[in-house]
């Protein structure tokens, strides 16, 4: 669904957008794919690595709405990857990141709207499920925006859909990579926040998948959650280096024992499909009444009342084995 069409990546520099071009290239035959982010040195360095014809390099901020609908000009798919991410970083910056992951996916709705885009798909986080930080915080407010966009279309044909998942292996900033730096640097132990803590876990081209996959499910308005292994965070440690001492340094601010992906309260409007979840709108749509079954044609079933997908009830657990061969197929 690709070939011939215009793609644009918001935040498209980052690990995500990085892995998303790569993916498309290899696959499809896009007319152009646009890479728009407001880091000129990370824009250069990834034009020396992806350099067809068909790339664009925008340096732009989703703060500006202007030059996100210049950008958007033509575009026929969108992927919001673009955010301020780091938790402490949004405690202590709570306007700019507010700026950015709020008023910045309206500004993408409203370019989008005014480009006739035809899908736009946010990625979301299982921190904005039932948020203890302003970074989740953030995160659920622009869920909100993005699902009630669909009923701001009209007669556009724009539609608007979110994809939510837990921790990317090797994604910047993420545990694994930090690990393996105090690794390298010769650490004796490695900082375990709670013996009990859980994570899930995926790998960036997992992630890709799953977003590109969603592009053809999509009808408007579904939140996206893909069905993922999760692991003990003392097991992540022992099979990263079953050697090394662990030090228990407690839960930082912000921080939870588990991931939740699908919350016990939205238990009524998630939906359970062979490999991921979709929590449906909390309001209704003009465009769709029934999101049982998805464009692709698979099938749906309600969820039991107060279930919740959370990293610590999940029945698919990783094992050193097979998470460490997750790490090397990154």
């Amino acid at each position: 669904m690709f070939n011939g069409k215009n793609i644009l990546i918001t935040g498209g520099t980052g690990s995500f957008g990085q892995k998303y071009t790569q993916i498309l290239l290899e696959r499809f035959s896009p007319n152009k794919i646009i890479i728009y982010s407001r880091d000129e040195l990370k824009q250069y360095e990834m034009s020396q690595r992806y350099d067809e014809k068909c790339m664009r390099y925008f340096i732009g901020d989703v703060r500006d709405g202007k030059r996100l609908k210049e950008a958007m000009r033509d575009v026929d798919y969108v992927i919001h990857a673009a955010a301020l991410k780091h938790v402490p970083v949004a405690e202590y910056n709570p306007m700019e990141c507010i700026k950015t992951n709020i008023n910045g996916a309206q500004n993408v709705i409203q370019a989008a709207m005014d480009n006739e885009v035809e899908k736009v798909i946010a990625l979301s986080t299982d921190k904005a499920a039932n948020p203890i930080n302003l970074y989740g915080s953030t995160k659920l407010a622009s869920d909100k925006l993005f699902v009630a966009a669909n009923n701001m279309v009209g007669k556009r044909k724009t539609r608007f859909s979110v994809v939510r998942y837990g921790n990317v292996i090797g994604s910047r900033g993420s545990v694994v990579p930090y690990f393996k730096k105090l690794l390298s640097e010769g650490a004796d132990t490695l900082p375990i926040t709670d013996e009990g803590m859980t994570r899930f876990l995926i790998t960036l081209r997992q992630g890709v998948e799953f977003v590109l996959k969603n592009f053809e499910r999509m009808q408007g308005g579904e939140i996206f959650v893909p069905k993922i292994p999760s692991m003990k965070i003392t097991e992540l440690a022992k099979a990263l280096a079953p050697e090394v001492k662990r030090e228990i340094v407690g839960i930082r601010p912000g921080e939870k024992m588990h991931e939740v992906m699908c919350p016990a309260d939205d238990s009524h409007l998630t939906l359970e499909f062979a490999d991921h979840y979709v929590i449906c709108p909390t309001i209704r749509f003009a465009h769709v009444v029934d999101f049982t079954a998805n464009m692709l044609g698979e099938k749906g079933v309600q969820v039991p009342q107060g279930f919740e997908y959370n990293s610590g009830n999940n029945d698919w657990w990783l094992d050193h084995g097979e998470f460490l061969g997750l790490c090397e197929s990154m």
